[in-house]
């Protein structure tokens, strides 16, 4: 799957998030190394704490489906006008399932997107194996 086809499929999974309080709407969809593609959207909850982004509901149905996964790239879009990229949370659910050279595929609400390396947006991460 190549990245503008990700970067769809991120798209299209915004349009079930659930986001009655900020209105902010993201999608997210991810490679896995075997291949398969798995989306998610952002579910916001009255108690704040309890909310979850569309980067970790991809990941987590990604984990649940297929074990231990390694994520090849991820493709993140909401409605904004500038490149969305994943808060600090998902950035490091993301060290648990990708290495440094994964794919962030950050788009904006035209379209456009870029590619960065994921040790570049969490140098160091925090990992135990």
């Amino acid at each position: 799957m190549n990245d503008m086809e990700l970067a769809a499929c991120a798209r299209k999974a915004m349009d079930t998030a659930y986001a009655p309080y900020s209105k902010f709407r993201v999608g997210a969809a991810l490679l896995t190394a075997s291949g398969k593609v798995y989306t998610g959207c952002n579910v916001e909850i009255a108690s704040f704490g309890a909310t979850n982004c569309a980067e970790r509901t991809a990941i987590f149905k990604a984990v649940s489906e297929e074990g231990r996964v390694k994520i090849d790239k991820i493709a993140i879009a909401s409605d904004d006008k500038d490149y969305i990229y994943p808060c600090g949370i998902c950035r490091q659910v993301m060290a648990e399932f990708a290495d440094d050279e994964m794919e962030l595929i950050c788009t904006k609400k035209n379209g456009e997107y870029k590619k960065i390396r994921f040790g570049d947006i969490l140098p160091n991460a925090f990992r135990t194996f």
